[in-house]
């Protein structure tokens, strides 16, 4: 009624970028400013763990499917995938550009990152040299295997279809792309 949160978790030393919910609700995993993941209590609010694998601001956080992994993407130019528990550094998927958001497929063992360069720096960039395409990653291998060209801007979010068969980016140029995957992309993963 007094719309007062339920809970306030004090965070002072690095802004908080993004945050999700653990597996069962039992506690927030938060990105930082400074590269820092926390793990926060949703009952009491303390802090259980705190890493940084990262160099740079972490700008996105997406969880698997079922909770168990989740994906970070950060202006270090990387996207980390992380178990939800531990908190164990799993995979690094590396680009020569700022990530600024990266998720992973339901269906497949699939990443796709989008990013670019700068916004503030676009104007005087040609979309060729910006790299402003999603590109899609081997989960288990760490090999980009495919790239979606589109945006004239840097892509600033990337979201799986639940079903697997689609995905979609919005970036800085204003449009909201999305894509459907060919037949042939579920036969070739089928018969790998």
């Amino acid at each position: 009624e007094n719309n007062e949160p339920y809970m306030k978790i004090p965070c002072s030393d690095s802004k908080i970028t993004s945050a999700v919910w653990g597996p069962l609700g039992e506690f927030i995993i938060a990105g930082h400013e400074s590269g820092e993941l926390n793990q926060f209590s949703a009952k009491s609010g303390e802090q259980l763990s705190n890493i940084k694998e990262h160099t740079k601001q972490i700008n996105d956080i997406q969880t698997s499917r079922d909770m168990t992994m989740f994906i970070t993407a950060s202006k270090d130019n990387t996207a980390k995938l992380f178990d939800c528990t531990s908190l164990e550094h799993l995979k690094t998927f590396r680009t020569e550009r700022p990530v600024n958001s990266a998720a992973l497929s339901p269906i497949f063992d699939h990443v796709v990152l989008g990013g670019g360069q700068e916004a503030m720096d676009v104007t005087t960039t040609s979309t060729r040299i910006g790299k402003f395409e999603a590109r899609f990653f081997h989960l288990a291998f760490e090999e980009e295997f495919g790239r979606v060209k589109g945006h004239f801007g840097p892509i600033n979010s990337v979201a799986f279809h639940p079903d697997g068969k689609s995905y979609s980016s919005g970036g800085e140029d204003g449009y909201v792309r999305i894509h459907y995957f060919d037949p042939q992309y579920f036969e070739f993963e089928f018969e790998a």
